[in-house]
């Protein structure tokens, strides 16, 4: 029987990896199904969206971050967030997963406790991401239901940390941002991530933001501030 919990789609196909997972969360009252490949996982999609996604890096049929991939270039999930499970533990491993679209990342082995604590995070944060409304500061128009970022009204291309990174800086105008900061707030705190790797999202958001680059400044030694002015 279903629990009534938040619902889990786990992309899994090591047997007693996607049965530890599965026996964990149910065991916090969520409501689990399991996928061996990103076939079966984006099959899944179709059927029931869930609340959360864990998504292994390395399937059978192809790379998880091509199911990712997918998911973020479909407005249905676009804003579902999606917790990456790999045993690749490297720098530009992490930040690669989280440039395509992963919202957390967990490096095998990891423990059953810490799994719940990041799912729990992530659910927690899904809330803020429902608002639907048209964010504007300048020239720069966001549209959470879309994920569409417009300059002067000409689409920006961008990755979906740096939208992330310009959602939470046109929600928190004229006030210095730290990298910790950022870090926490845009990332996650259990995000095992380099503060430098602000430095490079707020590096490529400028450049993604063209004519509003100047929006996002420097203040030395502090961090970051976002003005329209």
């Amino acid at each position: 029987m279903a629990n009534d919990g938040p619902a889990i789609l786990v992309v899994e196909d090591e047997p007693p990896i996607a049965e530890l997972i599965a026996y964990t969360l149910r065991g916090n009252g969520w409501d689990v199904r399991v996928s061996g490949s990103t076939a079966e996982g984006w099959q899944a999609l179709q059927e029931s969206i869930p609340d959360l996604v864990l998504l292994d890096w390395m399937l059978p049929d192809q790379s998880g971050l091509r199911l990712l991939h997918r998911m973020r270039g479909d407005p249905h999930f676009r804003a579902l967030p999606v917790i990456m499970l790999t045993a690749r533990s490297m720098e530009e491993d992490k930040v690669a997963g989280l440039d395509n679209g992963a919202d957390d990342y967990m490096t095998k082995p990891f423990s059953p406790r810490e799994l719940v604590s990041r799912v729990r995070a992530q659910l927690r944060r899904r809330a803020p991401e429902h608002d639907e409304k048209l964010v504007s500061a300048g020239i720069v128009t966001l549209d959470p239901a879309s994920h569409a970022v417009h300059v002067a009204g000409v689409r920006a291309t961008m990755t979906h940390a740096e939208y992330k990174l310009l959602r939470y800086f046109i929600t928190h105008p004229n006030r210095v941002l730290s990298r910790g900061d950022l870090l926490d707030r845009v990332w996650g705190s259990d995000v095992n991530v380099e503060l430098r790797t602000v430095d490079v999202h707020v590096l490529r958001l400028r450049k993604a933001l063209g004519a509003a680059e100047g929006y996002v400044r420097t203040v030395r030694g502090a961090g970051y501030l976002f003005s329209e002015q």
